[in-house]
């Protein structure tokens, strides 16, 4: 594929928030789309497989879609005619974007690790014989039994001790049962894991999954021995919330309806005319941490921003300090209570009219999880970020495509009322 069609395509793709199946069947039945990519009548043998979109639609990294971005968003000035000079003012928001995982829990997790290492060995067994992978079948229903009757208890309510205690005693030994068979499976997956390296000489690199899920399985028990069985509290760090997607985070914004999220922060830079200038994955990180960076990619992209608002969540005084030397005017709105200086800085007209319209970006946010952010499909950090990226530069091809649809709409409306005149 040539990189306009993966252009095309990539966009099309987080514009309608469709998934590879409908975007190869526009690609080979949607003539419009097939026009736009360069196809004619002759091209009509020419169509495109599903592997070779999932293959060549990941090809353009995040550093290239914001290359291309900034020339997007200076198109959308100057169809706006917009001096290339004028002063640029900046909305700085972040949102969660979650990633395609399920609720984790500590049993749950652990029969993720054991399930995937049972298939990997039996992967395996049928190209090098192993001992002990013969009744896989049976081994993972039984375990998965175990983790069905783990789900299914609950602690008593009762107000006889001797029920309450009983209970207790039943939910620990079922704990216990669950994680000596995971254990058991464990033991024989490290075995086997031996056997190819040693006998039959596998490289470590082709072993990575057994390695990486073995590590996985013994840290869940772990944990399940701590937490269940020990009366212990796991701290958060030590906790892996997906073994699929490791980069998900626990996040709680404290939002009415929506307690916690799982996935990873995005911060957007949005300009007054709805274009978004700037987007960036948040690692471990929180919104006071990445203000200053997040001004001072914008400006290497865009050197005339020179106004930036933001909320409370941002602010520190280093922010405060720093973001001054970046731009003329800082609309970061201080936590807790205001000292004298600060009243006059956030009861100045030109920042309490800033502030007001600081609340406009939420519109962009939303355009941006409606149009494919709600989610990420794909797997992996280097994947969420390429999402993120194609999604932000899909965003402002459509802005560009509204302004030019309003300007034909209005020169139409303008020559009808020239006839009609």
């Amino acid at each position: 594929m040539d990189q306009w069609s993966i252009l095309v395509l990539g966009a099309m793709r987080l514009g309608l928030n469709a998934d590879y199946d409908r975007i190869q069947e526009l690609a080979n039945q949607h003539r419009t789309l097939r026009d736009m990519l360069g196809l004619g009548c002759f091209d009509a043998d020419k169509n495109f497989r599903l592997q070779t979109l999932k293959d060549n639609l990941k090809l353009f990294t995040p550093k290239i879609m914001a290359r291309i971005n900034v020339e997007v968003v200076r198109s959308g000035h100057q169809l706006l005619d917009l001096d290339i000079h004028a002063k640029i003012r900046g909305r700085c928001d972040s949102f969660v974007l979650k990633t395609d995982v399920h609720f984790p829990t500590d049993i749950n997790l652990l029969y993720d690790a054991i399930r995937t290492l049972i298939h990997a060995c039996v992967k395996w067994n049928q190209l090098h014989p192993l001992t002990g992978w013969r009744q896989n079948r049976s081994n993972l229903s039984k375990f998965k039994r175990l983790y069905r009757k783990l789900q299914k208890l609950k602690h008593s309510t009762s107000k006889n001790e001797v029920k309450k205690t009983a209970k207790e005693i039943e939910i620990k030994q079922a704990y216990q049962d669950y994680i000596d068979l995971a254990g058991c499976y464990l033991e024989r997956t490290q075995a086997s894991l031996l056997t190819l390296k040693n006998d039959y000489k596998i490289p470590e690199i082709l072993l990575a999954d057994l390695y990486t899920f073995s590590l996985h399985a013994e840290r869940q028990i772990d944990q399940i021995k701590r937490r269940a069985i020990q009366g212990e509290t796991i701290p958060h760090d030590e906790k892996v919330f997906s073994l699929f997607q490791p980069h998900t985070e626990w996040i709680s914004k404290g939002k009415a309806g929506v307690p916690v999220e799982l996935g990873l922060r995005v911060c957007i830079m949005e300009d007054r005319h709805g274009f978004i200038l700037h987007g960036q994955v948040m690692q471990k990180t929180t919104d006071d941490k990445v203000a200053v960076s997040m001004v001072t990619a914008t400006k290497a992209q865009f050197p005339s921003l020179s106004a930036c608002s933001f909320d409370k969540g941002f602010h520190s005084p280093a922010n405060q300090t720093e973001l001054k030397t970046l731009l003329d005017q800082v609309v970061l709105p201080k936590k807790g209570k205001l000292s004298k200086a600060d009243q006059e800085r956030e009861y100045a007209p030109e920042f309490k009219q800033a502030k007001k319209q600081h609340s406009a970006v939420e519109s962009a946010i939303n355009a941006l999880e409606v149009h494919g952010l709600d989610k990420c499909p794909d797997h992996g950090i280097e994947a969420f970020e390429r999402y993120v990226a194609l999604a932000i530069l899909s965003r402002n091809i459509q802005k560009v495509g509204v302004i030019i649809r309003d300007k034909e709409r209005q020169r139409l409306l303008d020559e009808k009322q020239k006839r009609a005149a």
